[in-house]
């Protein structure tokens, strides 16, 4: 007697070939891009380090170009109409550091200013710290910002002139 076959017999070999013949394919694939990898990993790896020690070794002039800048001249800062002792000045902390406007405010005492008010500013992420001065102070502003060495000099921004409790100066202080 003969053994009869049925249909899901005749369709599992199919089916179990079929996953082990992709399973060797996906195993071969990838052994395909690790050799591959390796082959060209090292040339690369060659070519980027031989590129970094040209560049590193060359001469500093062939790294940075000079910016081509024209020649502008520039009307020399105007000179300050009052002393430090007629100009007052609001000191703000806009760093968040306990005590650092009173402390300020004392430095700017010992430079001769008159301190309007030490207080906290609105926010307390200031990065740098910012000199601003009202309409007709742009002199004392900038004098302050170098008696300070601070860069950030403007008209006043985000304060009202009433604000600055009768200073024609005001100084955020920022974390650096």
């Amino acid at each position: 007697m003969e053994a009869q076959l049925t249909a899901s017999d005749l369709v599992r070999p199919w089916r179990r070939a079929t996953i082990v013949t992709a399973t060797i394919a996906a195993v071969e694939l990838v052994l395909l891009i690790v050799c591959a990898a390796a082959i060209v990993a090292r040339p690369l790896a060659h070519a980027v380090r031989q590129h970094a020690e040209k560049v590193a070794l060359a001469p500093a002039a062939q790294h940075a170009a000079k910016p081509v800048v024209p020649h502008v001249r520039t009307a020399p800062p105007p000179k300050p109409t009052r002393t430090r002792a007629q100009t007052k000045v609001l000191v703000l902390n806009g760093n968040g550091r306990n005590g650092a406007a009173h402390a300020e405010a004392s430095r700017l005492e010992s430079l001769g200013y008159r301190i309007a008010a030490a207080a906290d500013a609105r926010r307390h992420d200031y990065a740098t710290t910012v000199v601003m001065y009202r309409a007709g102070f742009r002199a004392e502003g900038l004098r302050l910002a170098h008696d300070l060495h601070v860069t950030a000099v403007g008209p006043l921004d985000g304060l009202r002139p009433a604000a600055l409790d009768g200073g024609q100066l005001a100084v955020i202080l920022g974390a650096s």
